[in-house]
């Protein structure tokens, strides 16, 4: 790529510094990490899917904080209501009105923790919040902060308590992934070192919310040869066979896979995807969407990984 110029020499530096800073608080997690700025660059909303105490918070803070942005995090429950998230009227005796109090949701990085833990309805009062960047509350509608990202939590559906999100809350999310547990060496540096809420709370941001905003626009530049859209529709024509999946990827998810891939391209330095883009990002872009047809075997991930090991490069 040509990073020639001040603009994406800084911002270069500024993508790096962040992604050593995260390293630092979430150890021996180089993927998850890219993936979670990624899919942050690409302007869309993570989910998360683990058993409680893998750091998800812990990484969402740090994403917070790295960046400087407004941090809020809401844990769902089962009695949990919309209004908690979005906010509502009082009637102040003082002004004799009625005064909106804005609810959590109106930050830049909002983490719904166990968001499977709440009831449909109060997953749902986040669809308009999450694609349309606004909310709209006792019938009117109030824009959200820029930039807006939501990092979701979700526990294993066979915990007790669950309640399984929806295909259309799912499709809201850009990206899903896992962290896991970590390997040895990581685990005995986070066993021997500072305690991650106090590293966390002494990060220092690396980018400014207008630096990231910047970012995502320069995602969009990044571009996408005809071979490459050829490599990714027939990726996409392929769940839709019936042959992998009950039901194929929607438009939607195509451009958000792209989307995703764009920014990859970009923070390894590059004006253009390249296949190892699309194919780095397409399992976690798309899997949390499918589902694996009767019989096949293979959970989700592993039926996105036979997949894109079968469809050969155009």
């Amino acid at each position: 790529m040509d990073m020639s110029n001040d603009f994406h020499r800084a911002l270069d530096a500024r993508l790096k510094g962040l992604v050593d800073q995260l390293a630092g608080i979430i150890v021996g997690k180089p993927a998850q990490i890219e993936d979670s700025v990624v899919c942050l660059l690409a302007a869309g909303h993570l989910l998360i899917e683990d058993v409680p105490g893998m750091g998800k918070t812990t990484l969402a803070h740090a994403l917070a904080a790295s960046l400087g942005l407004r941090f809020a995090r809401v844990q769902f429950t089962a009695d949990l209501m919309p209004s908690d998230l979005t906010g509502v009227s009082v009637y102040e005796r003082g002004r004799e009105a009625f005064v909106f109090h804005p609810g959590p949701i109106f930050t830049q990085v909002l983490l719904a923790d166990e968001i499977n833990r709440a009831g449909p309805k109060t997953q749902s009062s986040l669809l308009e919040a999450m694609e349309e960047q606004q909310v709209t509350v006792e019938g009117e509608t109030r824009r959200l902060p820029e930039p807006f990202f939501v990092i979701a939590t979700q526990n294993p559906s066979d915990q007790l308590g669950t309640y399984p999100l929806p295909e259309s809350q799912l499709d809201r999310f850009l990206m899903c992934i896992t962290l896991g547990y970590p390997d040895r060496a990581s685990e005995r540096a986070l066993l021997a070192g500072t305690d991650r809420r106090q590293a966390v709370a002494r990060l220092q941001p690396v980018m400014t919310p207008e630096d990231l905003i910047a970012a995502q626009r320069a995602v969009l530049d990044v571009q996408a040869s005809d071979a490459l859209l050829d490599y990714l529709q027939a990726l996409l024509a392929a769940t839709r066979s019936g042959q992998w999946f009950v039901e194929g990827l929607s438009p939607r998810a195509g451009l958000g896979i792209l989307r995703a891939a764009r920014a990859r391209a970009l923070l390894h330095r590059r004006n253009y995807v390249a296949p190892d883009d699309l194919q780095a990002v397409f399992a976690q872009a798309s899997a949390h969407r499918l589902v694996p047809v009767p019989g096949s075997g293979r959970g989700r991930v592993e039926q996105v990984r036979a997949l894109l090991q079968a469809v050969a490069l155009p």
